[in-house]
């Protein structure tokens, strides 16, 4: 009894130690931001920063862009991981080591990389416009969440019988595209939905590929903001931490209520 109580009370130490350490910055970076009047606390620093026209653009500029990057990422990854675990179990070792790149690579030599093959200079000059720009951060932020999106649908696949569904659908008739999309996709919907939200978190904060690229994000505006004014910055961090828990809480929710309907299924 005493070994437990003893491991309680350790565990709730070191909750509390942990919480204080991520909350105690982050309440002090609030407290600072409603501090822009001087007769008392305020929300003048949100107002000022939510009615930017800087922060409006940019922040729905990398808004679309984390929509595409969802999009094209969702296009591109489901279909691998599931041939891969359908007829190529062997190369799960090498797609996942593949996958893992952008963790190891600084986002910095990508960009870099990006503008040797992609620039004015490059066989396929796609920095010479600013839509062909555009495509070019969406094919970055599509690599830079590579691993998380990944793993989320090959977590997903591994929870259901690839094989059996497949088998079953073909046995109806159905081809490949069918299979993907009246099979595949909704049984990785939490999956999905999963990896799109971190996804969403990671394009709204990324800062080097926007900035080498120079495409007005919602990154670079932080930066901008940050170097030059003194309680909008503050605000503005406030505001990227809640879009960020927001996507992280949607995604427990989803997962949740997925969780709850396939027991109530069973």
């Amino acid at each position: 009894m005493k070994t437990t109580a003893t491991s309680r009370l350790g565990a709730w130490i070191a909750i509390l130690l942990g919480g204080g350490y991520f909350l105690l910055p982050l309440l002090a970076t609030f407290e600072f931001s409603l501090k822009m009047r001087r007769e008392g606390y305020s929300f003048e620093a949100y107002k000022v920063v939510l009615t930017d026209p800087g922060f409006q653009q940019s922040f729905g500029y990398s808004a679309v862009l984390a929509l595409l990057t969802i999009l094209v990422g969702i296009l591109l990854v489901v279909p691998t991981a599931f041939w891969v675990q359908l007829k190529l179990p062997r190369l799960r070792p090498l797609i996942e080591f593949i996958t893992l790149l952008p963790l190891v690579i600084p986002a910095i030599v990508l960009v870099f990389g990006y503008l040797r093959l992609y620039g004015s200079g490059g066989w396929l000059p796609l920095t010479g416009n600013e839509r062909g720009t555009d495509l070019l951060l969406v094919f970055g932020y599509v690599t830079l969440a590579m691993p998380y999106l990944y793993r989320s649908v090959d977590t997903g696949l591994a929870a259901i019988d690839v094989r059996s569904l497949t088998e079953a659908a073909q046995s109806l008739g159905s081809g490949w595209f069918d299979i993907l999309r009246l099979v595949i996709f909704p049984n990785l919907k939490t999956a999905i939905l999963s990896g799109a939200f971190l996804t969403f978190a990671i394009v709204i904060g990324e800062f080097t590929l926007a900035s080498l690229l120079a495409r007005p994000a919602f990154g670079p505006y932080l930066q901008l903001i940050g170097a030059n004014r003194a309680y909008e910055p503050a605000a503005l961090a406030i505001i990227a931490f809640l879009v960020t828990w927001a996507a992280m809480g949607l995604m427990q929710v989803v997962s949740r209520n997925r969780a709850a309907l396939a027991a109530d299924q069973h």
